[in-house]
């Protein structure tokens, strides 16, 4: 009876308080989230103050040399290459892969399915091993240099791997299905009779397709947008293997900076910085291209 009564009491209580209640309820997020997230921020938001100890670790001394020093033209450099390559896979893949979202979605039902499983077919490889295959295939003694070579088509060997060409290539074929999936699902729902009425009153393909068919979509661009762009700016793998040293990117100095050249404070303050820019690029993106509906989606 006494236990039945508490139930009671509680129960009451959490009734009479729905905020606290709701926090029960999210607490085990907030837990991990807290944890697993925003902590390890704070270490780092830490870190980005501090000086770079004689062999490696901290010094627990204020100072804001490690933020003042990424406005050097080297590190600038890097930053605009990796938003450039960045960008540049966005619209690559937007290109590629909208016209492979629609042809998927207007399928028979039965290729559907097979078609989608060719998408995420590659998921079951590694990415890492995945990037290697291109390395074999871009290298100057390579199939690639050696098919055209056998053609006539060239004498010596290109200079394929190790350039920004090759990282685009590498980001784009890794983040293809993050740009097909969500324009599938977006385009799976576009009602066709709408396109039936804009043909109706005399719309070319064309502008049906840029009046209708674009907008009715928005949202699978946005999606497919940010999964590909956002990535692609923190990837280290794929541009350190097919990049190398001639075409690093921000992802591969803070990876030098946690790792070889042991400088906690400076690999900090470069990831907030970069943090920083993807989140005003984001913000900025959504605001411009996705309008009030979209920002209030993100938040």
């Amino acid at each position: 009876m006494e236990n039945t009564g508490l139930r009671k009491r509680i129960l009451k209580f959490f009734n009479r308080h729905e905020n606290l209640r709701s926090f029960g309820v999210l607490s085990p997020c907030i837990f991990w989230i807290g944890i697993f997230f925003l902590l390890p921020l704070l270490f780092m938001a830490t870190y980005s103050f501090l000086e770079r100890g004689l062999y490696g670790g901290v010094n627990w001394l204020f100072t804001w040399e490690n933020y003042t020093r990424f406005v050097d033209p080297l590190y600038l450099k890097i930053l605009l290459r990796t938003f450039r390559i960045s960008f540049l896979t966005t619209v690559i893949l937007l290109i590629v892969g909208y016209p492979m979202a629609y042809r998927i979605a207007r399928a028979d039902k039965r290729w559907r399915n097979i078609l989608l499983f060719l998408v995420i077919l590659p998921f079951w490889t590694s990415d890492l091993i995945r990037t290697y295959a291109w390395m074999l295939i871009l290298r100057d003694t390579g199939l690639l240099n050696g098919l055209l070579k056998y053609l006539h088509i060239i004498r010596e060997p290109l200079s394929l791997l190790y350039t920004e060409g090759a990282i685009l290539l590498g980001l784009a074929y890794v983040y293809l299905p993050f740009m097909v999936l969500p324009l599938y699902a977006s385009i799976e729902k576009l009602d066709t009779s709408l396109l039936e009425a804009a043909e109706d009153l005399g719309a070319t393909p064309f502008w049906r397709f840029l009046k209708v068919t674009v907008p009715l979509t928005k949202s699978g661009i946005l999606a497919g947008s940010l999964l590909v762009f956002i990535p692609s700016v923190g990837v280290f793998v794929v541009s350190d293997l097919l990049g190398g040293a001639k075409a690093m990117m921000i992802g591969n100095l803070v990876q030098l900076q946690f790792g070889p050249a042991r400088n906690w404070p400076f690999g900090s303050a470069a990831s907030f910085i970069l943090m920083t820019i993807v989140l005003l690029a984001v913000f900025g993106y959504l605001k411009f291209a996705g309008g009030k509906e979209a920002l209030e989606e993100v938040r």
